[in-house]
């Protein structure tokens, strides 16, 4: 690992674990969909003071590569208001890296700069009701509309699960044109769109909850579209599996925590006449916890190598989050198990990386979708062998 990643990776930690972990105690964490837009700008201002705000983004604009990002971001996510304090959370920090390749000079200064800045948020609408068949892992289904009108576009549609709506002021729109995908820089809020609901979900981490809206004749100047008309797929797997990895990232830092906790009561609670941890049943979950944590570090920073190489990661992705999510989902329930009725209270954050991490197994495709497009290529790299 590079050393100016190590550096800015150690800076992130002591941040983290010296300032942002004291703030999981403030009420103001746990709002009613997600941390209080206030507490992530009070938060941002502390990170901006130590030098770690947007750490993964370079003074002079430069992105640190996937593997130093790994580093930074594991770290950022050692509490589960680091991502939103250092700014390294989603959707933005998926955004910030889309903006950054595919967006004109313009749509950079207006749009990616107050998000690397840290002064507002984003969301990403992609994903739509499941009652009108509309897209959701499968992004082809996609049932909102847009077509040109002059100098703008107009979008009609519906959309669902977008997270960090209710706060955000830039957003990242795809829909359908008559060439295919699209996708839209646009101002938020904007009164052509309406807020239908704000379900509770299980998770709690990210501010502004995850939207339901409605868009009704939502106009676009046409200058801010990215890139051409058809091109919202392409872009999108520009932005995908360095957000799915992120993901990874963030939460392995949180799995992280959350078994020094775990391992830390085993080894002062007593029961049956010794410690926890010197009972096997306990003592073999946080060994199995160390093993599937190392696992974890390594699949992510094979995947981030091969997106280094300048591959899509497609597959490599896909293999990456299924395995890193599984495991930590069961990294998290042994802490659960380990630590009891405690475990199960919000006494510390073992109880919300359960939850976390098992709306992660959802999020950026459901495992099962992930081991049928590998099965698929699988089936289509042997029968091209037999030809």
């Amino acid at each position: 690992m590079t050393e100016r990643a190590i550096a800015i990776a150690e800076r992130v930690e002591r941040f983290v674990r010296n300032t942002i972990v004291p703030y999981e105690r403030d009420p103001r964490a746990r709002g009613e969909h997600g941390p209080a837009d206030e507490l992530v700008a009070e938060m941002r201002e502390k990170a901006r003071a130590a030098g770690v705000l947007t750490p993964h983004i370079l003074d002079n604009g430069e992105h640190l590569t996937q593997r130093e990002t790994a580093t930074v971001l594991i770290r950022s996510g050692l509490s589960p208001l680091g991502p939103l304090a250092c700014n390294t959370m989603a959707p933005d920090e998926g955004n910030i890296y889309l903006l950054g390749k595919k967006g004109t000079e313009t749509q950079k200064a207006r749009f990616l700069e107050p998000l690397v800045a840290g002064t507002v948020r984003s969301a990403f609408l992609m994903t739509e009701p499941a009652d009108i068949g509309g897209a959701g892992s499968d992004p082809s289904m996609m049932k909102t509309t847009c077509y040109r009108d002059g100098d703008h576009w107009v979008l009609n549609g519906r959309k669902r699960f977008i997270t960090g709506y209710e706060g955000a002021k830039v957003g990242i729109v795809m829909a359908k044109s008559e060439d295919g995908a699209c996708m839209f820089l646009i101002d938020l809020p904007d009164p052509a769109i309406t807020v239908e609901d704000i379900p509770h979900t299980i998770d709690s981490s990210m501010p502004g909850g995850h939207a339901s809206l409605l868009l009704e004749n939502l106009r676009v100047p046409a200058d801010q579209m990215l890139g051409e008309s058809g091109e919202g797929f392409v872009y999108a797997q520009v932005r995908l599996a360095p957000a799915r990895l992120s993901h990874c990232m963030r939460w392995l830092g949180g799995c992280i925590r959350a078994h020094e906790i775990a391992s830390d009561y085993a080894c002062k609670r007593e029961a049956f006449g010794k410690l926890l941890i010197d009972h096997e049943g306990v003592g073999f979950l946080l060994a199995e916890n160390q093993i599937l944590l190392k696992q974890s570090e390594l699949m992510i920073d094979w995947c981030a190598s091969v997106l280094d190489d300048g591959s899509f990661g497609t597959v490599e992705s896909s293999m990456t989050k299924v395995a890193v999510s599984e495991a930590l989902m069961k990294i998290a329930d042994n802490c659960v198990q380990v630590m009891g009725g405690t475990g199960v209270t919000d006494d510390t954050i073992v109880e919300q990386m359960f939850r976390e991490v098992r709306a992660f197994r959802i999020y950026d495709g459901p495992t099962e979708v992930h081991k049928w497009s590998l099965a698929k290529k699988i089936k289509k790299s042997v029968l091209a062998g037999r030809e």
